[in-house]
């Protein structure tokens, strides 16, 4: 599978990453904390290079907590501190600038046994669309002034915002890459509402999300159905579901489309409770596959 979507704002959004860098102490690298690999960004590693970052999992009230904590091991693993934070809420702000300050300490540290008085933290905010930037950023400054939307992309203007006198934001629209070819990250994306819904087939979608949760979530799969065992079949749930709901189409036949949106709507509502859909242990397998070529990124 590879889907193009690269907008011309992305493209003019790199490259004004790429030339701010310079201007910027910390990178705030902001991920869905329900899929941190498939919604980090695989240029990120070449546009960055060795600036320091902190991976912040967003959206942390919708993920398996225990997941969640095994993603920060992961990360710290790596020297990447990681924080969990829920910006809907205003959940875990204080933990952003903690490992910002933490990050900056021994520089700033040189800087005030030169006599140097540090400056605020100048910060860049990256993530791919609809992973909350927008409003972490409005919760951060406690008010409303990056737009914030549904869709992919809503962000469209760079800007600095100051954040108290301690960190100084760069507000920059998130980044997609131009194609991925792992049909699972593709799926993770549209799961969790990160790619527009027309970029692959609802069934699919839905398919892919009950196979993945009958394989790691089972029990929460069959309560939240009120089955005892999964059908082989997608269809075969759609069909159960369509009748349940009365959906229909004009020949009174179930129709699979528009319960394949029912049922994607409410995987992406936690209708079934928190889970994750990426594993850190799933970066092992592949690594060991690879012959230790998988990264983070």
């Amino acid at each position: 599978m590879t889907i193009q979507w690269f907008p011309g704002h992305m493209a003019k959004a790199r490259r004004e990453v790429t030339e701010k860098l310079k201007l910027v102490d910390v990178i705030f690298e902001l991920v869905d904390a329900r899929i941190p690999y498939s919604s980090s960004n695989p240029m990120l590693e070449e546009i960055i290079h060795q600036k320091r970052r902190v991976i912040i999992l967003n959206k942390a009230d919708t993920a398996d907590e225990k997941v969640t904590q095994e993603w920060i091991d992961h990360f710290a693993e790596r020297g990447l501190p990681a924080v969990a934070v829920n910006a809907q809420e205003g959940k875990g702000m204080h933990k952003i600038e903690r490992a910002a300050e933490a990050l900056m300490a021994e520089k700033f540290e040189r800087q005030r046994s030169r006599g140097m008085k540090p400056r605020a933290i100048r910060a860049m905010i990256l993530g791919i669309p609809n992973v909350g930037k927008s409003t972490l950023i409005n919760r951060l400054v406690k008010k409303n002034i990056a737009k914030t939307g549904n869709k992919p992309g809503v962000t469209k203007a760079q800007q600095w915002i100051k954040v108290g006198k301690t960190l100084e934001l760069l507000d920059t629209p998130g980044i997609l890459w131009p194609k991925f070819e792992d049909q699972r990250v593709g799926y993770k994306l549209a799961l969790t509402g990160a790619i527009k819904d027309d970029l692959l087939h609802m069934e699919d979608i839905a398919g892919f999300g009950l196979r993945f949760l009958e394989e790691h979530y089972p029990e929460k799969l069959h309560q939240w159905l009120q089955i005892e065992t999964l059908p082989e079949e997608t269809t075969e749930v759609l069909a159960m579901i369509a009748e349940r709901r009365g959906i229909y189409d004009r020949y009174r036949d179930p129709d699979y489309s528009r319960a394949a949106e029912l049922l994607v709507r409410e995987m992406r509502q936690e209708k079934m409770g928190r889970v994750s859909f990426d594993f850190p242990s799933d970066l092992i397998v592949e690594d060991d596959e690879n012959g230790g070529e998988a990264s983070d990124n």
